[in-house]
């Protein structure tokens, strides 16, 4: 069981910034995973070491958080012989040898790659898929996997776009597919349609895409997004099988305590600012109009009056997700389930920066009665393991982005594998994503 060799190496994510990528080597052979990151972060997550030398990389170097896995944790973990199929000893090991809050010591970006690559090693050693080790970990229940719905990113806006739409991300969701591979072609053949429907209506250039694989045609409200994509919906034949999720990431455009939607113009009208209430009651009209199924971050991470109020109104009918909100942290997460903020988290595994953490903030969320979402980043690689861990964790519901570009489908194929490889022994989540891990 012993970890013979720890190695970490600067590796590129989709974005062309460095990453941290972690080998480990056991006696069953050598393990890999590389960290994703963040362009919208939340200021509460655990930190991302970046080198800061402006001189090479614009500063987004690695250099120092691959040192600290060479030159510190590598030969720590070795000498302390842990147990790779015992995560939470690796994974407190490591929280002890960084010892500070928020892991900016040695770096999220380091830890969590090493992390991630002892769990894979984990795996090997008690010869079972990583979803199964995944499993193990978190006590899910295994009499039967749960396959999760994927929530599609097909138009973009925000920071992940040009044009003046401020909201992020609009997904499709394939929710009244009868499988994961069903619901693939489903969002394959709609993603296909609004491409071409972006080009015939903005021109050309809008089948571009931006981070995540979405079109970003020059929009400027989420009713001209919505109207576009219920088209699209409508054209491919799919309407009554796909609800529509919204990552509007408001906490890029909050300013002065008021939401700025029209934030990437610099001389933005002050007076047209929305209040919370007044964004929630946005929001409120939209549901009403649209298939809308959930809606990530409605308001900035530290506007706790907006994201109640909102919850009180709609958290029975609506999935309310937390990611700027909750950084996949335990004690923000434990804070939005007593007041009543959200009733679903968003899990990235680098902004907390551990395995074993991220198992915990999921399991946190379900004693709750909250959803649970694996999600990518925007700045994206080709490992899978998010893969995995949805179908582990029993969630219901992934995030990864648009069927398209290889970073986002690395995930979506490992999940058709894992689909073929369970056969009837997995059921695809559908309309019962957000309670998965419960009700199915």
């Amino acid at each position: 069981m012993a970890i013979e060799k720890v190695h970490a190496r600067s590796v590129y994510d989709s974005r062309g910034n460095p990453t941290v990528e972690v080998d480990v080597t056991t006696d069953k052979g050598l393990f890999r995973a590389i960290v994703p990151s963040g362009a919208s972060t939340g200021i509460h997550e655990a930190l991302e070491l970046r080198d800061g030398d402006k001189s090479k990389w614009l500063g987004k170097g690695v250099t120092k958080a691959v040192a600290n896995v060479n030159d510190v944790i590598a030969p720590a973990l070795i000498k302390a012989n842990v147990d790779v199929t015992n995560q939470k000893q690796v994974d407190d090991f490591l929280l002890s040898l960084d010892g500070t809050p928020n892991k900016s010591k040695l770096g999220a970006n380091a830890i969590l790659g090493v992390s991630l690559a002892v769990s894979k090693a984990g795996a090997a050693q008690k010869g079972v898929p990583l979803y199964k080790h995944y499993a193990d970990l978190s006590g899910a229940k295994q009499d039967g996997y749960v396959l999760p719905v994927p929530f599609m990113n097909v138009l973009n806006g925000g920071s992940h776009a040009g044009g003046a739409l401020a909201f992020q991300e609009f997904m499709i969701v394939p929710e009244g597919a009868p499988s994961f591979s069903e619901a693939m072609r489903i969002g394959s053949e709609v993603y296909h349609e609004l491409k071409s429907l972006a080009k015939k209506e903005y021109g050309q250039s809008a089948g571009n895409v931006g981070d995540e694989g979405g079109v970003a045609p020059d929009i400027s409200t989420p009713k001209e997004a919505l109207d576009l994509i219920m088209s699209a919906v409508k054209n491919a034949g799919y309407e009554g099988q796909i609800g529509i999720a919204m990552d509007v990431a408001s906490s890029e455009f909050y300013k002065d305590g008021k939401y700025d939607l029209d934030f990437k113009n610099p001389n933005s009208d002050k007076s047209k600012w929305l209040s919370g209430p007044e964004l929630a009651q946005l929001y409120h009209d939209l549901i009403q109009q649209y298939p809308i199924v959930s809606i990530e971050d409605p308001f900035a991470e530290d506007d706790w009056d907006a994201w109640v109020h909102f919850y009180s109104k709609v958290g029975e009918k609506i999935q309310i997700v937390g990611d700027d909100l909750t950084v996949t942290n335990p004690l923000r997460i434990k804070t939005a389930i007593d007041k009543k903020a959200a009733n679903n988290l968003l899990l990235k595994v680098n902004q907390i920066g551990s395995l074993q953490e991220s198992i915990d903030a999921a399991n946190l969320s379900y004693s709750a009665g909250w959803g649970v979402m694996v999600s990518h980043r925007s700045g994206e690689t080709e490992d899978a393991t998010i893969a995995d861990l949805a179908v582990g964790l029993r969630c219901g519901q992934i995030k990864t982005g648009a069927p398209a570009r290889s970073e986002r489908l690395a995930k979506l194929n490992q999940i058709l594998r894992i689909e073929e490889e369970l056969g009837d022994k997995a059921i695809y989540a559908g309309k019962k994503f957000h309670n998965a891990q419960k009700d199915l």
